[in-house]
């Protein structure tokens, strides 16, 4: 095997690997029939060495779970598919996700895998996109399909794909979702020979052997500079588990041994009864520290496993973060965008200039499903996005998605394939926590149904605000209503629910929540504050009382009155915290 790679010849293997991995992605998208992959992108591609490592993509951790139980039984021609949780040691976090991986060869020597895992949207279960708000057990939430070759010597198992989708309400989607991941790997398999003919196979291996060994040589240098010896640790709290436990607790503690950064959960709240459990697998966990640090304090390092050494991960079993079979897991990202936040409050404390404050908490979906005039059955899933939080160097987003690649579906999509009117899609005022950055607005989307179903809501921070960092304001929480046709008083109806009866011209409001402010808010130029204001993103009134700018109805400025409420609001306030973490009920009323 070639010793070592000239760096021209290693950067042209990296973008390579780095285009054939975006290619999966345009792949998979253009085959995929479901809008929440092909419209959506909710979709995580991975090129990996024969060790099963990520190299280059969004996902690890999970190809040698797999390999171990298949050992010596993989050959050319052979893709695996599963969507067990359980199976593959969280890898994947619930039945929804269904995961394809592909064993690369070239001329006949094992060079590396594949592999891509997409949300299908429905497998079965006892409410239509399989994801129930009061699961108990794993069981309500569909079918489970362990690891299983799919393709056996280039060979279709026609046997376990018709298992597959006679279990789900949307066979058709899900087929095309299927083949479309499939198609993805092959995709990236073809770009991986065709580097191993260009540059020759032994070049390839050694360059994922150095991108690796590159990449761990830069987190070693992150986390000796940011980790402490001594442990910092930060609680949040996710609303509810939807069957009416809660709020529940995420406590981390994170400290550095030599060159190994320890990330603790002792302290986080047992398993829920509920299904918002999140069963992260080790490695998932070490890789979403990585890329956030790599993220926050350095963005030019090219992610991938190699630092997984340098982690050491402590999750208790039986808690909300290492759930015990069988619990439920359908809702997890209620906890594993939490999980997020933490890291945030966590690693901010050390490089507060670096640091974020919280966005909106969740990946929070719409369901409605029903039978049109033609008699055809039909399921919308969407999901949908809040504010993106505060940041060092600007304003958080308005109504972004937490994963870097996902897009809102089109209204006229929605519009032309579901009995749908989409009547107002905005911006909430007042969302987005006040800071010298402010936090991104949450959105607020309004359906019209035009045909008798039933709706399922999922969403979080409904109870528990978006905290703000480093003296900014915590941001606005999420809610849900119902509007009846032929009335004008909404209904409010909970953040986690099913099988909401609706008939035509009934009309559903979803609010989700903003985001965390990021400094002082009193220190945000007056031109900013004015501009949210005239944008409609800031009242008035938050302009005054957070901002300390005062605004006339004609939108213009009273400077002097500004200067000195300011100055006013300083001297009362003094030093601005650290966190605002706003009200939280049944955690400072316990406290009290």
């Amino acid at each position: 095997m070639t010793k070592k790679l000239d760096p021209i010849t290693l950067d042209l293997i990296e973008n390579a690997l780095l285009n054939a991995r975006f290619e999966m992605d345009s792949v998979v998208t253009r085959v995929a029939l479901s809008p929440v992959i092909r419209e959506q992108h909710d979709e995580f591609p991975m090129i990996c060495n024969p060790a099963g490592q990520m190299v280059v993509g969004q996902f690890g951790s999970y190809i040698p779970e797999i390999v171990e139980q298949y050992k010596n039984n993989i050959n050319e021609g052979d893709i695996f598919v599963w969507n067990d949780p359980y199976a593959c040691k969280g890898s994947i976090s619930h039945n929804n996700d269904w995961c394809v991986m592909m064993p690369i060869f070239h001329e006949g020597h094992h060079v590396g895998y594949s592999s891509i895992f997409g949300h299908m949207v429905d497998t079965g279960g006892k409410v239509p996109g399989s994801m129930p708000a009061d699961a108990y057990t794993i069981w309500e939430e569909g079918l489970r399909v362990p690891p299983v070759k799919i393709y056996e010597d280039g060979k279709l198992n026609e046997g376990v794909l018709q298992i597959m989708l006679n279990n789900s309400r949307t066979p058709d989607m899900n087929r095309a979702d299927l083949m479309a991941l499939i198609a993805g790997c092959r995709t990236a398999a073809k770009r991986v020979q065709e580097i191993c003919d260009r540059f020759g196979r032994d070049s390839y291996l050694t360059a994922c052997d150095e991108l690796m060994s590159r990449t761990r040589e830069a987190m070693r240098v992150l986390i000796s500079k940011y980790i402490p010896e001594e442990p910092v640790t930060f609680t949040d709290y996710v609303d509810d588990d939807g069957v009416g436990n809660g709020p529940f607790k995420l406590h981390l503690s994170i400290y550095k041994k030599g060159e190994v950064a320890v990330i603790d959960w002792t302290g986080t709240d047992d398993q829920a009864e509920g299904p918002i459990n999140f069963h992260i697998h080790e490695g998932l966990c070490k890789l979403f520290f990585g890329v956030y640090m790599i993220m926050a304090f350095d963005p030019k390092i090219m992610f991938n496993e190699g630092f997984y050494d340098l982690f050491e991960i402590i999750l208790p079993e039986g808690s909300l973060l290492n759930p015990k079979f069988p619990a439920a897991l359908s809702n997890r990202l209620n906890t594993h965008t939490r999980f997020f936040d933490c890291q945030a409050g966590a690693l901010g404390q050390q490089a507060p200039h670096l640091s974020m404050a919280a966005g909106y908490g969740t990946s929070p979906h719409f369901i409605f499903t029903g039978t049109d005039e033609n008699g055809k059955y039909f399921q919308l899933m969407e999901l949908l996005f809040g504010g993106v939080p505060g940041r060092p160097r600007d304003d958080g987003l308005d109504g972004h998605a937490w994963w870097p690649l996902f897009s809102a579906t089109p209204i006229e999509y929605i519009e032309n394939y579901y009995p749908v009117i989409v009547e107002r899609y905005r911006p909430v005022q007042d969302a987005g926590g006040a800071g010298l950055h402010r936090g991104g607005a949450g959105i607020e989307k309004v359906y019209r149904v035009l045909a008798s179903g039933s709706i399922s809501i999922h969403d979080d921070r409904e109870v528990v605000p978006p905290w703000g960092i480093n003296g900014g304001l915590h941001g606005g929480t999420s809610s849900k209503w119902v509007v009846r046709a032929g009335k004008d008083e909404p209904e409010r109806i909970p953040s986690k629910t099913d099988s909401v009866k609706v008939e035509p011209g009934d009309r559903i409001i979803f609010i989700t929540a903003g985001s965390g402010g990021w400094g002082d808010p009193l220190e945000r130029p007056v031109e900013k504050v004015l501009k949210d204001v005239r944008d409609g993103l800031v009242s008035r009134q938050k302009a005054e009382c957070d901002y300390g700018v005062l605004i006339g109805e004609d939108l213009t400025v009273d400077e002097n009155g500004t200067e000195a409420l300011r100055k006013s609001q300083r001297k009362e306030r003094g030093e601005p915290a650290p966190f605002d973490f706003g009200f939280i009920p049944g955690v400072h009323e316990a406290a009290e």
